[in-house]
């Protein structure tokens, strides 16, 4: 069986995507493999592996801090050095979002500070849509796009494999007094999921995806972004409604690149008429200015 041909589009322009609407979270300062964050009123010291240059601030701004997170021997081991007092949670607000903030185990705290743009973006695409739409989030984590959508009208339908971070996410769906939304909060495979919804005939008009490198399901099913994702985006483009609104696919620490995603963003939307932006999301310290490459993503939407 021959493939349909795919229309080839002119190269890509790639977008650097950053917020400056943070007024609670703050990149003081980034350099030797470490970055300096304020969020809320506590300073914390995390790795970040982009950052190979030389921080601006001084020594002293560095030592004033609550907390540093101390790397393990796995990729997302390891534990946090106090050196203040600091609580086990407290929340910050981005808009009318609010998060939830927790130390644990992970360097992770509840949330992605580069992804604000995805959210504002997320919510301009529902109420473009002027119509009710369905939103499928996949690998959806504690939940800030589930709630931008959610809270400009969306109906949707939130998949993680940790049940940790469901519960998390649904804290923060109260703290933002969404609590009334339609939202389905699911603990699967994403995978499992989708082919569960296809056999349903359940389809969506937005579909969100931040898949990892690599991790398990509720049951020990293996992820691997290049192994699974193809398989897992053809299964996607079966969900899609008729009259698809958006496609936002987001990436952390792979060796793809923003190209790579709109590449196989513009295969899955094919039959479908609408604009691809791709780009890298990033975060500017403070100190000196400078873009900290974070993620890559590509999104497609409608045209109006």
């Amino acid at each position: 069986m021959l493939l349909k041909p795919i229309k080839p589009l002119p190269t890509p322009q790639i977008h650097l995507t950053f917020s400056d609407q943070w007024e609670e979270y703050h990149l003081l300062d980034c350099g030797n493999g470490l970055k300096l964050e304020k969020i809320g009123p506590y300073r914390l010291i995390r790795p970040e592996a982009e950052a190979i240059w030389k921080p601006r601030l001084p020594a002293e701004e560095w030592e004033n801090v609550q907390a540093t997170f101390i790397p393990g021997s796995g990729e997302e081991s390891g534990s946090w050095k106090f050196h203040q007092h600091i609580p086990d949670h407290w929340t910050i607000k981005y808009r009318d979002l609010k998060i939830s903030i927790k130390l644990s185990t992970s360097r992770h705290i509840g949330f992605f500070p580069e992804q604000a743009p995805q959210w504002d973006w997320i919510n301009r695409q529902v109420h473009q849509a002027h119509r009710p739409i369905k939103i499928l989030n996949l690998f959806g984590y504690t939940g800030l796009a589930t709630l931008a959508a959610a809270q400009a009208g969306a109906q949707v339908t939130h998949v993680d494999a940790s049940q940790k971070a469901i519960y998390w996410a649904k804290e923060n769906q109260v703290f933002s007094s969404l609590a009334d939304k339609p939202i389905r909060w699911i603990v699967d495979d994403a995978l499992k999921f989708v082919r569960r919804e296809n056999r349903r005939r359940n389809y969506y008009d937005a579909i969100i995806l931040d898949p990892p490198k690599f991790g398990r399901g509720p049951k020990g099913e293996v992820w691997e972004f290049y192994k699974i994702l193809p398989t897992l985006l053809e299964d996607c483009r079966k969900l899609l409604s008729k009259n698809p609104q958006f496609i936002l696919f987001t990436a952390y620490a792979v060796k793809a690149s923003a190209l790579t995603l709109f590449e196989i963003i513009n295969e899955m939307m094919n039959d479908h008429k609408g604009d691809i932006e791709v780009g890298e999301l990033i975060m500017r310290d403070e100190s000196a200015g400078r873009n900290l490459s974070r993620a890559i993503y590509a999104n497609w939407s409608a045209k109006i």
